[in-house]
């Protein structure tokens, strides 16, 4: 089979060694004359890969002893009902800093709660193209909510904002895993796997325990996070698959160096495919200003649109797939997460400049 560079923005790209262990397990994982999919997750041979799995996004991230690792279900648009229900505090309102489409979609489900909540900052009039660099928090809120990495727009928190002891909420789901946390702030990290930890199915939730507290009677059972950390996230049937998936994803990239590691390479990949922007005398336009470009997602435009359509297809005859832009920005989107190697970097910075010199 050849390999394709998927720049897809999720379901994304994964390490070609951890596919092809998985698919030698996927009828008979270690020897159990079962597949992982048919195991019971109260036994000693999924709880084991269960507890690995949580172990090493503790050491690959660094996560402080007052947190706990959960793996939820619904994807991190749940997480945008489950935040405000579980973190708001009467007579409080909490803070959104709204900076891309993921960030209007928290907003709105934290209405929908009935939650007092202010805007401490909203980029929609230049389509979200920036991140202000000062984003002014009252200390009277409860939380203050943050998209780290806006995934459509391709905009990026280069520097979480200063809370001052504010529970600060970041959702993480495109960036996750990319780059050293600072987590002297945080109150809760959530993300779903299937941009750059894992497949779609599972959703990481990473909460400072004291939070808890916050809870009230009112919250269904299924939707309090204390009810998933009593239980190590095994209150209900997890999805195994994908949390063994997540675990060899953890395994692979504490073995390619961890965070540091990954981090300049991310780096190093974004820094090629920006070149090829800034180099191209205007034919390509950056979306996002240059101060918050996304290390996880490229986003651009041809400034003869109706070049567009031969930019993909010539692409994808090379073998490079998912490069069309979302409907709200338009032109291309590179979503370069942790698994996407150098080499479909480089091919696509060269195709990128032979393509303008061509046309």
């Amino acid at each position: 089979m050849k390999r394709v560079f998927n720049f897809s923005a999720g379901p994304a790209i994964l390490p070609l060694e951890i596919l092809e262990k998985a698919s030698k397990e996927i009828v008979n994982f270690k020897e159990s004359g079962m597949s992982l999919m048919e195991v019971s997750h109260r036994t000693p041979l999924y709880e084991e890969v269960h507890n690995e799995a949580i172990a090493l996004i503790k050491e690959v991230y660094s996560v402080p002893d007052n947190f706990d690792v959960l793996f939820l279900q619904g994807g991190a648009s749940s997480q945008f009902f489950m935040v405000p229900m579980n973190v708001s505090v009467s007579g409080k309102s909490a803070g959104y800093a709204i900076t891309g489409t993921w960030g209007e979609k928290a907003l709105k489900e934290a209405k929908i709660q009935k939650r007092d909540v202010v805007m401490l900052c909203n980029t929609k009039e230049s389509n979200f193209n920036n991140i202000p660099k000062n984003i002014e928090i009252k200390s009277d809120l409860s939380y203050v909510h943050i998209t780290s990495n806006e995934t459509i727009q391709g905009v990026q928190f280069k520097k979480y904002p200063e809370t001052n002891g504010i529970p600060l909420i970041i959702d993480a789901s495109s960036d996750v895993f990319s780059y050293k946390i600072d987590w002297k702030n945080i109150g809760i990290l959530y993300a779903g796997a299937q941009k750059n930890a894992g497949p779609a199915g599972v959703t990481i939730v990473i909460v400072r325990k004291d939070l808890y507290e916050r809870e009230n009677d009112s919250i269904p059972t299924m939707l309090r996070y204390s009810t998933h950390a009593k239980e190590n996230s095994l209150y209900n049937t997890p999805p195994v698959w994908c949390i063994y998936m997540l675990m060899l994803n953890m395994k692979w990239l504490k073995n390619l160096g961890g965070i540091d590691a990954i981090a300049k390479l991310n780096e190093k990949k974004a820094n090629l495919i920006y070149k090829a922007i800034d180099e191209s005398a205007g034919f390509y336009i950056g979306h996002a200003e240059k101060s918050v470009r996304s290390l996880m997602n490229v986003t651009f435009v041809l400034k003869n649109k109706e070049l567009d359509a031969k930019f993909i297809k010539e692409s994808e005859e090379l073998g490079m797939l998912g490069l069309k832009g979302h409907r709200s920005v338009g032109g291309m989107r590179a979503s370069i997460y942790n698994a996407m190697p150098v080499e479909g970097c480089e091919k696509l910075a060269e195709f990128m400049k032979n393509f303008a010199s061509k046309n």
